[in-house]
């Protein structure tokens, strides 16, 4: 009786997943700055195959917890959601650098090397053929805003109707519409009348755009791991914390999208 729990918090036992972690990202991006220099990307590789087995199981334990029903408390649910809250900040301000550098390359534009201020200098660059915003674009938007009301309405018949059956099918319509918004952001890529280097412009639009495109991936995986999971039982009304971070995630994706077609594609064009 000593040892009986008397609290709502649960208590982890000692975990290596941490310092696997630690050790996974740093061989990646060692391995990175090796592949840059020409020199092997296989360090890369294998760093990368450690930091993604560490994601899944330490994510797999996680959600082993919530499904038994116990060990994530209300209290816990809070943790974890802070938790997610802070991870979505950390990303606001990683696409707050790319916008950065955005604006000020549109509204203060330099010459070719970067060195000085441009003579008379317009945006885009000269030469730059930009993309219309009213064609691929805009049906982009129009597909990511529906895949984010589909997770909407996947998180609405969970939490209030108790349907598991409406969540299975917004799960698997937010998760085909994000697969079309790849495709069709790598078709876009392919028809791109400008390249990543040699121009800021290309530069700037590739790294927004490309990184949002990657966290689109990221999310439609998480969506549809949440939808594995739904399918073999898990998630309940008062306890489906791992969904609602896919969800929470989804959303953000949305807003930055719509962030970048007004920014990038409307008034940077």
């Amino acid at each position: 009786m000593a040892h009986a729990k008397n609290h709502d918090y649960h208590i982890l036992p000692p975990s290596l997943w941490p310092l696997f972690g630690g050790i996974g990202a740093f061989v990646m991006l060692f391995g990175a700055v090796l592949w840059m220099q020409g020199i092997t990307p296989w360090m890369f590789f294998i760093g990368f195959a450690l930091v993604l087995y560490v994601m899944f199981g330490w994510w797999a334990e996680v959600a082993a917890e919530g499904n038994g029903g116990v060990d994530h408390t209300p209290v816990v649910q809070i943790g974890l959601r802070y938790g997610v809250v802070l991870f979505i900040m950390s990303e606001v301000m990683f696409f707050s650098a790319w916008f950065w550098s955005f604006f000020k390359h549109a509204i203060y534009p330099m010459d070719p090397n970067g060195l000085s201020p441009a003579i008379d200098g317009v945006w885009p660059p000269a030469g730059i053929e930009t993309f219309d915003p009213w064609h691929l674009p805009l049906i982009n938007t129009l597909i990511l805003l529906c895949s984010g009301m589909a997770a909407t309405w996947a998180h609405h018949a969970l939490a209030h109707e108790n349907n598991r059956e409406d969540m299975k099918w917004g799960l698997i319509l937010a998760i085909g519409l994000g697969i079309i918004f790849t495709a069709f952001q790598a078709y876009e890529y392919s028809h791109a009348a400008f390249g990543f280097s040699g121009n800021i412009y290309g530069a700037n639009f590739f790294m927004a755009t490309g990184f949002h495109g990657f966290h689109v991936i990221i999310g439609t995986i998480f969506l549809f791991v949440c939808l594995i999971r739904l399918m073999r039982g898990a998630f309940t009304p008062e306890s489906h914390v791992g969904f609602e971070a896919a969800a929470w995630y989804w959303h953000f994706v949305d807003v930055v999208w719509l962030f970048l077609f007004a920014a990038v594609y409307i008034w940077g064009g």
